[in-house]
């Protein structure tokens, strides 16, 4: 029997995102590479490794078995060298974090400046999207997440919350005038988050539930999966959002509506996997994010 780096990794790179085309992108090889390797494999163990279907590639049995065992492999040798490389003693290096977009943009991003002018050795580069990476499958170094991670291999750190309130423009308001009560929500254009795209944090259509609507048939409604566009559209005078505290007081014209009936609270975490708790990039960041939080109100 012969199993050699390359076989194990291409099966586990199909094995976890079950098709060739997936993991000929993941890997950057051809799908007849990654095809001819995973029939070497099952000729070399005598068996077969995949079901074959339209949809894609699902696990026989022995697939099974060998994936666990190839995770388990793989999962140590990330530890391992992500341990060997937070033995440096200068923090520098690439650091890949994934943010949720408005986060990112609306609180981070100004921030950053200050950060990489005094750690100018760390190459920081962000991800913003509300789309989930895998840590664990080194898709980023770290994360700041908008609720609290399930996965049991992260460290996670809770850095502070974010306060929401519903709000509007003061032009708005004069044309349809301000809700005095919940149920009088139901008379105004609400704004909110397309069901279609990634939640960028829990419920935030949390507004909808206030006034006892649903979003899919509500008439007088309007849905964009953007915090910044939200913020836009609320300043045009297109409705009633609900947008975290700080964006409201930064503009500084909007309106708070319902100001103690209608508030909503997500927590912000930091994120990263086990095997880099040693990483001085990381803790740097880590260090950074706190202050921040405890200086600037979000």
């Amino acid at each position: 029997m012969s199993m050699d780096w390359d076989k194990l990794k291409a099966f586990y790179a199909v094995a976890e995102v079950g098709s060739f085309t997936h993991a000929s992108e993941k890997l950057n090889l051809s799908q007849s590479s990654i095809s001819r390797q995973i029939s070497a494999l099952e000729e070399s163990l005598s068996t077969t490794l995949f079901h074959r279907h339209a949809r894609g590639l699902i696990l026989t049995e022995q697939g099974e078995m060998l994936y666990d065992t190839v995770r388990s492999i793989f999962r140590q040798l990330s530890l391992i060298e992500g341990q060997l490389h937070d033995i440096k003693n200068l923090p520098e290096g690439p650091l890949l974090m994934t943010v949720a977009e408005f986060i990112g943009s609306t609180w981070l991003a100004p921030l950053l400046p200050k950060f990489l002018k005094k750690h100018d050795g760390i190459k920081l580069s962000m991800i913003l999207e509300d789309r989930i990476l895998n840590l664990g499958m080194r898709e980023a170094d770290a994360a700041i997440r908008l609720f609290k991670p399930e996965q049991q291999d992260l460290i996670q750190l809770k850095l502070g919350d974010i306060q929401f309130s519903l709000c509007a423009s003061p032009d708005y308001l004069a044309k349809r005038g301000t809700p005095k009560t919940i149920n009088e929500l139901q008379g105004h254009r609400l704004i909110g988050h397309p069901q279609e795209s990634p939640n960028p944090y829990q419920n935030p259509n949390w507004h909808f539930d206030l006034a006892d609507v649903n979003p899919q048939t509500y008439e007088d409604a309007f849905f964009i999966n953007s915090i910044n566009s939200i913020t836009e559209a609320v300043k045009q005078g297109w409705g009633i959002a609900a947008l975290p505290d700080f964006i409201i007081e930064r503009e500084k014209t909007f309106q708070k509506v319902l100001k103690d009936d209608a508030t909503h609270e997500i927590a912000v975490y930091f994120v990263y996997p086990e095997e880099h708790k040693n990483s001085k990039r990381i803790n740097l960041l880590k260090d950074f994010l706190i202050k921040e939080m405890q200086n600037i109100r979000i």
